[in-house]
């Protein structure tokens, strides 16, 4: 008996659960499956594309170039949508009705066009302002806002509108007693909002921070319609040649997914870095590992 009682002490204290085989995901999971190889097998036997000479133009100049333009135009948009967002979202903030209402029409309006719109605007803005005068000598607008310049502006200014609701929305998230927590620890309130506040809003801003980057990059592809010689437009410009309309979307499409990836998983480690994995409670770890 005492045998039989020290085994029974030594039986483990969670009940084994027995585990069912999800059915319904394998099926479900299987038919998804089976859907995309059979669209992929229709694709890949369309007799109207020439699959040959996708990779020839991958590695073109032109294509080169289009990338490059794409992530400079995208980095730079990134860059001003975030300072200037920033900027906008210490107005919505603060305690001056004035600054809040200047920065509620800012986001009203470059948040409420719809981009293409922006982009088509700050190109014909000579039809507004034909020419700056400075002093004697007159500028011709035209000369000043390059189809870059009026590229930049569109997105920069409608990232910096998004920007600014997600850093608001990062500030707000952290209660007002650690406001106070640094006031009485005699920090100016620009003090309080670099080392307590924002650090703390930083778990609230830094992902869909990622996801508008991400978003930015392929939006970047609507300034095409004024010219610009991004990604797209230089594939266009080369089926405009060779007439192989889809072999070059393709092509477009392949740098898009490919740099995509890449800042997806960028975002991941940066999310992993930065933001802290959240683990539960020393009780409970003691109790799981007592349990064990």
């Amino acid at each position: 008996m005492t045998l039989l009682a020290a085994e029974a002490n030594r039986a483990p204290l969670t009940p084994t659960i027995a585990r069912t085989i999800p059915w319904s995901q394998i099926a479900i999971g299987g038919s998804a499956i089976l859907v995309l190889i059979l669209v992929a097998r229709v694709i890949g036997q369309s007799q109207s594309v020439q699959w040959a000479e996708i990779p020839h133009y991958l590695m073109d100049p032109l294509i080169l170039g289009g990338v490059v333009l794409t992530l400079e135009l995208t980095a730079v948009a990134m860059i001003f949508g975030i300072a200037a967002g920033g900027i906008v979202a210490a107005m919505a903030t603060s305690r001056n009705i004035v600054l809040k209402v200047l920065a509620a029409g800012f986001v009203w309006c470059f948040r409420g066009v719809p981009l293409i719109v922006q982009i088509f605007f700050w190109f014909n803005i000579a039809l507004f302002v034909p020419e700056i005068a400075i002093g004697d000598t007159s500028i011709s607008i035209n000369d000043v806002i390059t189809p870059s310049l009026a590229g930049f502006l569109a997105l920069g200014l409608h990232e910096a509108a998004n920007m600014a609701e997600i850093i608001r929305g990062g500030l707000l998230s952290v209660d007002k007693g650690q406001q106070d927590a640094g006031r009485a620890l005699g920090f100016t309130p620009m003090q309080t909002l670099r080392v307590v506040v924002l650090p703390q809003a930083a778990r609230v801003i830094i992902p869909p921070t990622g996801n508008q980057a991400i978003g930015m990059l392929k939006a970047s592809a609507i300034v095409s319609v004024i010219g610009m010689e991004d990604l797209l437009t230089q594939a266009q410009h080369i089926y405009a040649r060779n007439f192989l309309v889809i072999e070059l979307l393709i092509v477009a499409s392949i740098w898009y997914l490919a740099i995509t990836t890449l800042a997806s998983i960028g975002q991941y480690f940066l999310e992993r870095r930065l933001l802290p994995v959240s683990r539960p409670p020393a009780k409970a770890r003691t109790a799981k590992g007592d349990a064990r």
